[in-house]
């Protein structure tokens, strides 16, 4: 062969390997509403019985055994649009404006969101479902209409309702489950099929199935889930009693409904030959919904996530103890993705961490996280007040911040005294930051009941300016310790950093003499905006 030949082919040939080694990967965001840190991948790293001893979740599962699976990971805000737009910005969640609280929340046009930023970079990009606040408005950070696929149909995000009716109708459980399947097949394949040549993509999957409503006994009667073998393994915070373990019963079979979505979406990415180029991330942006302590708590049972991710350059068979914010997420996409990283962003990049070889403590900085709320459903309080509160969450202690301890954390009772056929439309009016749930109507039914008593003032009852959780012996932080003398240098200690990082993070709560939050004209909607 001629000299000048092989120096041609060994150009190529070392061209070629450039390419392989530089080629960024597809990214694959599973992102589900309310789905709280509940995965049998869990289960094993539990020193004490917990409902991951009883949900089943092969196929998320599966993305940890493949990958990295975390075990500190927390959502910025325990509400969906203060989390997301926490989660698209990199920014904590009072720095994303308006995008800050629920009700009236407005993005601010702005601020970038690494979707976008992922685009401009070259990837095609796509969602199915839920991205950033209820609804479609258009001023939405993904874009959402733009880059939505759906038209293979959207019931799966209902799926209990939805094959509860098909049943009626005469289908097998079965073959009413393989349809909503289909659908979440039929939109990633839309997807799939849309992109232009071998650009890498990005995938959001956000379906709201573990978001109320679902259907009461669907947990049984769908995935065979026994509500009493969750007895004794429910967290201190819930009462132990069948109508509650029924409520949570049904909230795992959402959980395994999702993990079955996950499944479909594994097996396309392996059918289509992306799946060994393809980070998948899996994830959800609260706790559980409709329970004590759950979503717009900031106690692990309302911030905790699930937090799994494999791929690419992630080793596999590792669980990391870094304390993560999923606000990290914005960051870490980027830089897999060769974007460049916008100012202002409030989140470190995981990368280090993901393509680590080791497990438990990776970066040795990654000990805290900071995590708050401001509003969540309008009309909770009177005037319309915020229930403002920040808390640091370390290995050993949580502290939390009330700046309201006046406030009542889950809105004014409204009428308590309606009849008990009533009861189920008073658990939509009272105390209307807590999702209506057979749960709350259990406790509202039960507050006056002694033994019960605890668990309806820790619900909806106020709480002192500051609250102190010794995490070794309180897992659940049931047992606010702020006022014990012993741990009189740790709460001052807590408290101080606290003010610290948010003061440097330009937290509103801290820095304006006069909140935004608490003004009224911060909920007013500007000219050049949609009213929603």
């Amino acid at each position: 062969m001629p000299r000048s030949l092989v120096a041609s082919v060994l150009i190529l040939s070392l061209a070629s390997l450039v390419n392989a080694e530089t080629k960024r990967p597809n990214i694959v965001f599973c992102f589900a509403d309310d789905w709280g840190r509940y995965a049998s991948a869990y289960a094993k790293y539990e020193s004490r019985p917990t409902p991951n001893a009883v949900v089943k979740t092969p196929n998320i599962d599966r993305v940890a055994a493949r990958g990295v699976l975390f075990r500190n990971a927390f959502v910025n805000a325990p509400s969906c649009t203060p989390c997301r737009s926490a989660l698209l910005s990199g920014r904590y969640f009072f720095n994303t404006g308006r995008g800050a609280i629920l009700q009236g929340a407005v993005w601010d046009s702005a601020i970038p969101a690494w979707p976008l930023l992922l685009q401009q970079s070259g990837y095609h990009i796509g969602k199915t479902a839920k991205v950033w606040s209820p609804g479609t408005p258009a001023d939405a950070p993904f874009g959402m209409q733009k880059h939505a696929y759906q038209k293979a149909g959207m019931r799966f995000n209902n799926f209990s309702e939805t094959v509860t009716t098909m049943v009626k109708a005469g289908k097998s459980v079965a073959a009413a489950r393989e349809e909503l399947l289909a659908e979440v097949r039929g939109n990633f394949t839309d997807f799939l099929k849309a992109r232009e040549g071998d650009k890498p993509f990005c995938y959001w999957f956000g379906p709201t199935t573990v978001h109320r409503t679902w259907i009461k006994g669907s947990g049984k009667a769908l995935w065979n889930i026994d509500p009493e073998s969750l007895k004794g393994k429910l967290p201190a915070n819930l009462p132990d009693v069948p109508e509650v373990r029924e409520d949570f019963a049904d909230y795992l079979g959402e959980a395994h409904a999702y993990d079955a979505y996950v499944g479909v979406l594994l097996k396309q990415l392996e059918d289509s030959g992306e799946l060994a180029n393809t980070i998948v991330v899996v994830s959800g942006d609260h706790g559980a919904p409709g329970f004590p302590g759950g979503k717009c708590n900031l106690y692990d049972f309302g911030v905790g996530v699930a937090l799994m991710a494999a791929g690419p350059g992630i080793p596999s068979g590792r669980h990391v103890d870094d304390f993560v914010n999923l606000m990290d997420l914005a960051p870490t996409f980027l830089e897999l993705g060769g974007a460049e990283l916008p100012k202002g962003m409030n989140g470190r990049s995981l990368v280090n961490v993901l393509k680590s070889e080791k497990s438990g403590q990776v970066d040795p900085e990654r000990t805290w996280v900071v995590t708050g709320r401001e509003r969540h459903v309008g009309g909770a309080r009177a005037g319309n007040l915020p229930y403002p509160h920040r808390a640091l969450r370390t290995k050993e202690f949580l502290y939390i911040r009330n700046f309201a301890p006046d406030r009542m954390p889950m809105g004014e009772p409204g009428n308590l005294d309606a009849p008990a056929k009533d009861l189920e439309s008073v658990t939509y009016t009272a105390y209307s930051d807590m999702d209506a749930s057979p749960t709350k109507a259990w406790l509202i039914a039960n507050r006056n009941d002694p033994k019960w008593k605890w668990h309806y003032d820790y619900a909806f009852g106020k709480r002192p300016a500051e609250e102190l959780y010794e995490l070794a012996s309180d897992p659940d932080q049931v047992k606010n310790v702020a006022g014990d003398a012993k741990h009189a240098a740790a709460k001052a200690e807590l408290s101080a950093k606290l003010l610290r990082i948010l003061t440097d993070a330009g937290d509103p709560r801290v820095t304006e003499p006069e909140c935004r939050f608490e003004r009224a004209t911060f909920l007013e909607v500007p000219a050049n905006k949609p009213k929603r």
